[in-house]
């Protein structure tokens, strides 16, 4: 890289760096003010959220896997179709990724346990179970075109496939999506430059 290059990129980073910075404060103030808490029980609580949230998709995650898991065993198996093999191996994988970043705060909260690291484990945590969502997302769609093929045909099943994709991508992420973007939308048009800490949770 050139280093007029460098030179141009250094003001952008830290100006993200600025405004992911002012952002942590803004929560913080807020989070002291309408809730009484410090920074360190936030993030206490924030951890213990995503803890509560992962647990729900765990259990789904781990149906799902015992089911690929035992459906290679059954008589049936031996007769599918090598796209249907391949169909398989790709959701038992995916259901296997998927069962690793949901399971991965836990493993990672022991390793730097009483490092004084919290904050960076809800940030990391966060991170992972979002990552283990879209993985269980496409480890379903997947599971359901393995089936569906199976009992009805590859192109219904391809069709059917893609509307379980559709369902799940809207209610697990583009309707939180939008709502985040309407919301901030109406906090810039409503609020102060500056001023947006009422926001914050």
């Amino acid at each position: 890289m050139h280093p007029w290059c460098e030179i141009a990129l250094e003001p952008d980073i830290a100006g993200q760096m600025s405004t992911m910075l002012r952002t942590v404060h803004e929560h913080d103030d807020w989070n002291a003010e309408a809730r009484g808490e410090t920074p360190m029980q936030r993030a206490d609580r924030a951890y213990g959220e995503i803890l509560q949230e992962v647990r729900v998709a765990q259990t789904g995650v781990q149906i799902l896997f015992a089911f690929l898991l035992a459906l290679a065993f059954q008589a049936r198996f031996g007769g599918i179709t090598s796209f249907q093999r391949g169909t398989y191996v790709v959701t038992l994988m995916l259901c296997a990724g998927a069962t690793a970043l949901l399971i991965a705060p836990a493993a990672f909260h022991r390793v730097i346990y009483r490092r004084r690291l919290k904050q960076h484990l809800v940030r990391v945590a966060n991170r992972l179970a979002i990552s283990g969502l879209v993985l269980l997302l496409l480890s379903m769609t997947s599971a359901v075109l393995l089936i569906m093929d199976v009992v009805l045909g590859l192109v219904p099943a391809i069709v059917l496939a893609a509307v379980v994709l559709a369902w799940f991508t809207m209610w697990w992420f583009v309707l939180p999506l939008r709502s985040r973007a309407r919301e901030l939308a109406e906090d810039d048009y409503q609020q102060p430059d500056g001023d947006r800490s009422a926001a914050l949770d």
